[in-house]
């Protein structure tokens, strides 16, 4: 064997084991020597305040998709507006205005740093929450491994750019899904959260009121009668930016399929949920999901929140453990 083969051989086992290092840095447990006890605060603390609050799940767990989806899973939507920053942070940029569930994270996270000074991160923190809300009101459970850090840098209109918009049609969902490296699937499963939880007349009343910028045209693609029924008993005018609709009417707090039947009755409260039976391939995936019952779908989901958990996460010595999840460490 001769030494340009030898080389390149050494080379090749240091890319794979690169590769394999970046992907192993998120493991679970990770908090088993420095923090045992992390995720069992984190559970208690959950199966503790979540039933007297249970709309909060549907919420905590859109917070964790927002923040994935600007610069990966950092919690920099955690982080506040301040002086020092020169700009408006990912919180109050629009599309996360109406994310609620804050003060729930800093709840958890004060008892993991009286447990563990320093060392559990934000990230981590908002990660376990969103999972373990949904398992506390009766949802699936998916793995989360730990280890992520936090960012140090929050940006508004890095918000307006990366996250998915009610108003999207296909073809700009599958762009900022595949920018995650999130694909057609994953895009399908993780729509099916909208089975919990509710929204403001304001992100759909464009479909009722004033469709492709017209004023009293109404969406084509939405069921008439469902039409009818939120603009007589739920969104009486265009300009609505208070009234709150179920996003899963009768359903709104069971996770469950009927998101799915909802959808293939023209009945998705969103343009972004009605896109999704715009596609052969992903009218497909749904149903499939239908026919494969509630544990499957369970299941399938499960595999696209871990995936999406991993989203461009910081780890090693990337970023830094905050210690208050609204401002980075001084």
């Amino acid at each position: 064997m001769g030494i340009t083969q030898n080389f390149g051989i050494v080379v090749l086992s240091f890319i794979i084991g690169l590769i394999c290092c970046v992907q192993g840095q998120l493991t679970q447990n990770f908090y088993s020597s420095t923090c045992p006890k992390a995720e069992q605060i984190v559970q208690d603390y959950v199966s503790k305040h979540i039933p007297n609050a249970p709309s909060l799940a549907a919420a905590l767990i859109r917070m964790h998709f927002h923040d994935c989806f600007v610069r990966g899973c950092d919690a920099s939507v955690l982080l506040n507006t301040t002086s020092s920053t020169g700009n408006q942070t990912e919180k109050f940029a629009p599309p996360n205005l109406s994310l609620r569930g804050f003060g729930f994270i800093d709840g958890v996270k004060s008892l993991l740093e009286a447990e563990c000074p320093g060392v559990v991160s934000c990230a981590d923190t908002l990660a376990l929450v969103a999972r373990d809300s949904i398992v506390t009101t009766g949802g699936p459970f998916w793995n989360v491994p730990t280890g992520r850090r936090d960012g140090l840098i929050s940006n508004g209109t890095e918000a307006l750019t990366n996250i998915p918009a009610p108003s999207n049609n296909l073809s700009a969902l599958q762009t900022r899904f595949s920018s995650k490296g999130l694909d057609l699937q994953d895009l399908v499963l993780l729509s099916g959260a909208h089975t919990i939880g509710v929204s403001h007349c304001s992100s759909f009343t464009t479909r009722l009121y004033n469709f492709s910028g017209v004023l009293g045209n109404q969406d084509p693609s939405l069921d008439s009668e469902y039409a009818t029924n939120l603009k007589s008993r739920k969104c009486l005018s265009l300009n609505d930016t208070t009234t709150l609709v179920e996003m899963d009417p009768g359903s709104v707090r069971t996770f469950d399929l009927s998101y799915y039947t909802l959808l293939l009755k023209r009945r998705g409260l969103f343009q972004s949920d009605a896109a999704l039976t715009t596609s052969s391939n992903t009218a497909s995936i749904i149903n499939q999901l239908l026919q494969g019952g509630l544990q499957n779908f369970y299941a399938e989901f499960a595999k696209s929140m871990e995936k999406m958990g991993r989203v461009e996460v910081l780890t090693g010595s990337a970023g830094e453990i905050r210690r208050n999840c609204a401002i980075v460490n001084s």
